[in-house]
């Protein structure tokens, strides 16, 4: 039997789940930047429809009590790059990139390790159902293993905290106010380091923020304008 790299052993006990075909997983964490051959857009492209799918269906089966709206968007947030970018690293894939392509590390940025996430995840249920098992059943336990007890012990409105920006803009339509605009103001820090500033304006408010990256600047910002426009309308 081929012996992983401590990286890759690592990996699949965390999956709990042990290849057969090492080539799937190979490919499963083969980025474009370091692949000679195959890389892993293709199963990344299953394993995002995948994903949609299964945590879909959690949802519909363990919330009977919500509607199509609140499904939509507490599964947008569990789905989206920076949940994805966290449980990638909960699994150690940047060490199991890392332990994959020695010589040429892949890019380990959340985009990166989110695709190579949902590559596994195809690449799971490919190697399930090639070797007489239940793909879906292989696919749903991992996601079920992340997924489930946050969709057991959320509300209604969980996504407001987690997907500020999109809770604002239906915020301010809701109150009759124009929808939220933003714009970076600086940027410091080292190249490896950038701190981003960012203002969010919506009417006469407007607020500013700081962070790693843009994205995330923009999500506090958008975060500390809610709590103002919601103390506003319960004043």
């Amino acid at each position: 039997m081929t012996k992983h790299p401590d990286g890759l052993a690592d990996l699949e006990a965390g999956l709990r789940y042990r290849f057969t075909d090492r080539t799937l997983l190979q490919e499963a964490l083969t980025h474009t930047s370091a692949a000679k051959g195959r890389d892993n857009q293709r199963l990344e492209f299953l394993g995002d429809a995948l994903l949609n799918f299964t945590v879909a269906l959690l949802l519909h089966r363990e919330r009977p009590d919500w509607q199509e709206g609140p499904m939509s968007k507490f599964r947008g947030v569990l789905v989206r790059t920076d949940s994805l970018h966290a449980w990638a690293l909960d699994l150690g894939l940047d060490r199991a990139l890392r332990a994959a392509h020695p010589r040429k590390a892949p890019p380990m940025g959340p985009k990166p390790l989110a695709d190579a996430l949902e590559a596994l995840l195809a690449a799971i249920y490919l190697d399930a159902e090639a070797s007489g098992q239940d793909g879906n059943a292989a696919a749903m336990a991992l996601v079920e293993g992340r997924f489930l007890e946050p969709i057991r012990q959320a509300h209604p409105e969980a996504w407001s905290r987690l997907d500020p920006k999109t809770t604002l803009q239906e915020t301010a339509a809701r109150l009759g106010l124009p929808a939220p605009a933003y714009a970076q103001v600086a940027q410091s820090g080292p190249g490896h380091a950038p701190l981003f500033t960012v203002q969010v304006t919506v009417g006469e408010r407007v607020v500013e923020a700081r962070g790693s990256s843009r994205k995330r600047a923009e999500s506090d910002a958008a975060r500390r304008l809610l709590d103002l426009l919601t103390e506003a309308s319960q004043a």
